[in-house]
């Protein structure tokens, strides 16, 4: 039926497999849906004609390790937040790599109410207090391993813990230039004067984009979480990071807790470290974007 990893021999065996084994009773994939233009990985809704799972695939040498720090941020942010998740079925490794399957989760069209409870949802998860910026194991960005040591202060964090070891990353597969490098540089000294008053740490999804949250009946669910605790001004920064929203994302969010009107000036600033990754992994196409956004704040 198609040459997707994930639907040919013998993973499309394991997967209704496990499939059959969670539900008791015999399960086989009869129709897909391929998500390559919505996920990082490859990745299929696949149904019997009823039962509808989610599958993503990992090739990568650590692709269980990022699938299982997925799966324990989702657990946080529902288990301190109260927040809606899929279920998770599964996390294995199979000879053709890391398999997640999850639930899938019915999706509805967006109108006002469905980006309004996106905005709600991401307060709920920011009404979580941390004691200190970071987390007690790392995690994963996409592919990139995340550094989440905590430390107390929010610009010494987002310096030490998200900027500069993403600089690194850049520098090692040669994507940016020596004068590109220092301005980076520059750009981490003067975090002080950038980042604004000292925040009190919150939980965060950690990659907030809003293709990683489903709009469903029963409300927004949470996807793909990169958790840690830090400055809320993260998440809102990533919901558009990629295409615009509507205003009532923000409508919603405030209907909980309120937006700091320093935000818009600071935006740019927290992208920084999501076009730091994106430099790493698709090359240097991405470094006049990452740059316009550096030299904002020079």
């Amino acid at each position: 039926m198609s040459d997707h990893p994930l639907y040919s021999e013998p993973l499309r065996t394991e997967i209704e497999r496990i499939i059959s084994t969670h539900l008791g009773k015999a399960w086989q994939a009869r129709t897909m849906q391929d998500l390559k233009d919505l996920a990082s990985h490859p990745a299929l809704l696949l149904s019997d004609g009823g039962y509808r799972i989610f599958a993503k695939l990992s090739t990568a040498a650590n692709g269980l390790e990022q699938f299982e720090a997925e799966v324990a941020g989702l657990h946080l942010l529902a288990e301190q937040a109260d927040v809606l998740i899929p279920a998770v079925i599964a996390v294995e490794q199979t000879e053709t790599g890391a398999l997640l399957l999850m639930e899938a989760v019915p999706d509805v069209a967006r109108g006002v109410q469905q980006w309004r409870e996106i905005g709600r949802t991401l307060a709920r998860i920011h009404a979580v207090p941390g004691t200190a910026c970071g987390l007690d194991t790392h995690g994963y960005f996409g592919p990139l391993y995340q550094d989440n040591r905590p430390l107390d202060s929010w610009t010494e964090f987002y310096a030490e813990r998200r900027l500069r070891p993403r600089l690194a990353s850049a520098i090692d597969i040669g994507a940016l230039t020596t004068d590109e490098i220092r301005q980076v540089e520059r750009l981490i000294q003067r975090l002080p004067q950038l980042c604004g008053t000292e925040i009190s740490p919150c939980l965060l999804h950690g990659d907030a984009q809003q293709n990683n949250f489903i709009s469903s009946p029963a409300g927004a669910v949470v996807i793909d979480p990169a958790a840690y605790y830090g400055h809320p001004e993260m998440d809102l920064a990533y919901v558009d990071y990629f295409q615009a929203v509507p205003e009532e994302v923000f409508d919603g969010y405030r209907e909980l807790r309120p937006i700091d009107p320093g935000f818009a000036e600071r935006r740019s600033l927290w992208r920084i470290y999501g076009y730091l990754a994106i430099v790493t992994v698709e090359g240097r196409s991405w470094a006049p974007v990452l740059m316009q956004a550096v030299r904002g704040y020079l």
